[in-house]
């Protein structure tokens, strides 16, 4: 009895190569969309649905217009020919993608639409080209029998679908800029055409040559390092969101998600660039006795502006919950962030901190919103309970929102201020720039159920030496919005996604301060911090 011979080696035909590839390269492509439109448009559950529709919207024409063309025109030729068109408009986007989007963003279209013209043009052609492959692979394909043929040819795009998208997501957006992905991904197409199509005429190998020309002269212009924001210092994709370092002039500005999150003044890094972190200072004016405040936690780090200017004034310990390990070490190594006793990070979300945390603080800063990227868990009446409980007894609660202060933007804060009324006895709000376009709004809760009304505050910023003077800042005191249409925010039922809706495409306002600071020093006498 002879020895089982051992299974042959899984070989791919050329057209089984194109097949998989092209998997690769439309799920991958895919998951880039993402993170190339959510810098304009958000990434809600509305622009991933649209992204998703017009990929399978591009694919299902490409099947059946391919399908149609297969029995007389496939050719493996025809195939490596889509490939390589495929990466001249991969070239495209990298050149061009950014201010396409932005033109895109002026369709007069309901926002929940918004996106849908960008991802059209953006994404819609390479996909539907890359739906030829299928059923021209299909029809050169040797194996016999119809239904065998079908069922190989979907299983390796299937497969390669898979490959793109753990590839994309875990691997390359992780490590890499979105242009080096889609470089990748345009050079990956060029590859595949060189083994598809071989042996080249001189038609075609002029032709590749020109494609990659393409891919290395947009790959380069992308590399220059400059925006209309200023010159890139350093920009990379974290698990969580994009990010990019920007100096302009002596400014130094962290952009997430391509939102301007936080800056620094390169010349005075304590100083307040962004007027919404001078409002961090507030609690020490609501605060009875400003000395009692001493322990600090702030959700959210990003530039560090506010955890760096009190763990360097105040006789205080700062904890920071910020979940991106990526942003700590962009902190760390551009805007001047050093841990130190008084300057604790922890990288864990807000919400896993204060539950596994046996501290109590007496002032919680929630710095962890952005315009269209909010995590629900932090918004919720279960969180606010959370927090108030990790508060001391006389704790005060400050949020950044991103909203406008009225109008058809303003149902998140509504909907925010509402829910966190159900939690702590006072709320007051304070707007950030004039009229009612989307800005900072922040929230200052108190444990207290006694009021410190605005004339209190005058007062108390003219007696007490907290370091800023916050006198403009009181002046922005709002009245209590509205809230009988939003709803309280549950962990059951947080339809943040709904509520920040009406602001796609809206202009974020971030009011600056004058380059000449009008902070007064800090007096307060040093005491020793608690254990």
């Amino acid at each position: 009895m002879g020895l089982p011979r051992a299974p042959a080696p899984l070989r791919l035909s050329r057209p089984e190569t194109a097949v998989f590839v092209s998997g690769v390269a439309s799920m991958g492509l895919e998951i880039l969309a993402g993170r190339m439109v959510a810098p304009q448009f958000g990434g809600s559950i509305y622009t991933w649905g649209s992204i998703i529709g017009v990929f399978l919207a591009a694919l299902g024409y490409g099947y059946h217009r391919g399908g149609r063309l297969a029995a007389s025109r496939a050719s493996t030729g025809r195939m490596a020919r889509v490939f390589l068109f495929t990466a001249a408009y991969v070239a495209g986007l990298i050149l061009l993608g950014d201010p396409l989007i932005r033109a895109s963003a002026r369709f007069p279209l309901p926002s929940r639409l918004a996106s849908l013209p960008a991802v059209v043009v953006l994404f819609g052609p390479p996909t539907y080209l890359l739906g030829y492959v299928s059923p021209y692979a299909a029809e050169l394909a040797s194996t016999d029998g119809l239904g065998e043929t079908s069922g190989r040819v979907y299983m390796l795009g299937t497969v390669g679908s898979i490959v793109g998208a753990f590839a994309t997501t875990y691997l390359l957006i992780p490590s890499l800029a979105v242009d080096e992905v889609a470089l990748g991904f345009g050079l990956v197409s060029v590859s595949t055409a060189v083994v598809v199509g071989r042996p080249f005429d001189r038609s075609r190998a002029a032709i590749t040559g020109v494609v990659v020309l393409l891919l290395v002269v947009s790959s380069a212009a992308g590399a220059v390092g400059y925006t209309a924001e200023g010159r890139v210092v350093h920009e990379t994709q974290t698990p969580y969101q994009s990010l990019r370092v920007v100096d302009s002039g002596d400014t130094r500005t962290l952009y997430l998600g391509g939102q301007r999150h936080s800056a620094m003044d390169v010349d005075d890094p304590n100083r307040h660039v962004f007027a919404y972190t001078r409002y961090f200072h507030l609690p020490f004016l609501y605060a009875d006795d400003p000395d009692e405040i001493d322990r600090v936690l702030f959700v959210g780090g990003g530039g560090f502006t506010g955890p760096k200017r009190f763990a360097a004034e105040y006789d205080v310990t700062v904890d920071v919950a910020e979940l991106d390990p990526v942003v700590v070490e962009t902190a760390k190594r551009y805007f001047r962030v050093a841990e130190s006793e008084r300057l604790r990070i922890h990288t864990r979300g807000g919400r896993q901190f204060l539950r596994e945390t046996n501290h109590t603080y007496d002032l919680i800063v929630l710095d962890a919103y952005q315009k269209d990227k909010v995590p629900f868990q932090l918004t919720t009446l279960e969180f606010m309970r959370l927090a108030n409980s990790r508060l001391d007894e006389d704790g005060i609660l400050v949020a950044n929102l991103i909203s406008a202060p009225r109008g058809p933007g303003s149902r998140f804060y509504r909907a925010e201020y509402r829910t966190v009324s159900r939690v702590f006895p006072r709320v007051d709000a304070f707007t950030t720039a004039p009229g009612s376009t989307v800005q900072n709004i922040e929230l200052v809760a108190t444990k207290s159920e006694r009021r410190v009304e605005a004339d209190e505050l005058r007062r108390r910023n003219e007696r007490r030496d907290v370091g800023v003077d916050l006198r403009g800042e009181i002046r922005t005191a709002a009245p209590p919005p509205p809230t009988d249409d939003v709803p309280v925010l549950r962990d059951d039922r947080a339809p943040v996604d709904s509520l920040l809706d009406p602001m796609v495409g809206q202009r974020y306002v971030v009011q600056e301060t004058n380059a000449t600071p009008t902070a007064r020093p800090a007096v307060r006498a040093p005491r020793a911090t608690r254990a």
